[in-house]
C-alpha cells in the first residue's frame, strides 16, 4: 500500500521530496530496468517487500533527530532477543 501525497503533505519536505522522486528517481530507476519506486515509495511498501523476501519480523524504527528516514530491522525466523 502506498500513501498518497495528501497523507504526507504536512511533512516538512514532503512536496519537494515527491517532486524529486517523480522527476528524477523514478525515471532513473526505470531507465536501469528497476521497479520505478522512486524516493517516496513508503514504509508500507518497504515492509511488504521485506516480508516477501522472507523477513517474517520487520520493525520500523525512527531516530528523534531524523524526521526524514525510517530504519528497518528485519529478521528471518524468530527475532533475536
Amino acid at each position: 500500500m502506498r500513501l498518497p501525497l495528501k497523507d504526507n503533505i504536512e511533512h516538512p519536505l514532503g512536496p519537494f521530496l515527491y517532486t524529486i522522486s517523480c522527476l528524477h528517481c523514478v525515471s532513473v530507476s526505470l531507465s536501469q530496468n528497476g521497479a520505478g519506486l522512486g524516493a517516496m515509495w513508503g514504509k508500507e511498501k518497504a515492509v511488504e517487500m521485506l516480508k516477501e523476501s522472507g523477513f517474517s519480523n520487520v520493525e520500523v524504527k525512527t531516530l528523534s533527530h531524523d524526521f526524514q528516514k525510517y530504519y528497518y530491522v528485519g529478521y528471518k525466523g524468530k527475532a533475536m532477543l
